[in-house]
């Protein structure tokens, strides 16, 4: 069984090494489908609700996947590959200040209006109220993930290390809007 693994292992990072966008893309889509497929579960849901999953593995396949690859690219280009512990910090605000809002705030937009198929004034309304919450529990969470990404994490595993743990902070996002949907109903 561990052979099976290792040669699986070993096509994936041949793969990344030649096809780096893809094999990014992809990987954040099956990791945007686990994170749906247990946030799901853990909401209770009885029956998989697949129109749902195939959305969200879109946005990782889409959005996700592209756009780590392109900003760790670019942060490493803007840093020169620097791994000291000042282009570190600074790689990490930047982040922080830049990628993180955006990200959250795209994911909340496209989680009401399509994912939820919300007209665009409940989607706005819930975000008024719950975005900063959101934001403000990313910057407790991922300044330490950026950190450790930056600081020890070879650039080429990078965005593959963002969506594993992204994958956990997606249930968290699932989970929120989530709870946020069964306090309206």
């Amino acid at each position: 069984m561990g052979s099976i693994a290792k040669k699986g292992l070993q096509k994936y990072l041949v793969q990344l090494q030649q096809h780096p966008l893809r094999t990014k893309a992809i990987t954040a889509a099956v990791l945007s489908a686990i994170s749906d497929i247990v946030a799901q579960k853990i909401t209770g849901i009885k029956r998989l609700q697949v129109r749902r999953l195939l959305l969200k593995v879109l946005f990782g396949f889409a959005y996700l996947g592209p756009f780590g690859h392109f900003l760790h690219l670019l942060l490493d280009k803007l840093f020169k590959g620097k791994k000291d512990t000042t282009t570190v910090a600074k790689k990490v605000v930047l982040e922080q200040v830049t990628s993180s809002p955006w990200n959250n705030l795209l994911f909340m937009i496209y989680y009401g209006l399509v994912i939820e198929s919300r007209p665009w004034i409940q989607v706005k309304s819930n975000i008024k109220r719950e975005y900063p919450k959101v934001q403000y529990t990313a910057w407790t969470f991922w300044p330490v993930v950026g950190w450790i990404n930056h600081q020890y994490v070879p650039l080429q595993f990078r965005v593959i290390f963002h969506s594993i743990v992204a994958c956990g902070w997606g249930i968290f996002l699932n989970l929120r809007a989530r709870s946020m949907a069964l306090k309206k109903a």
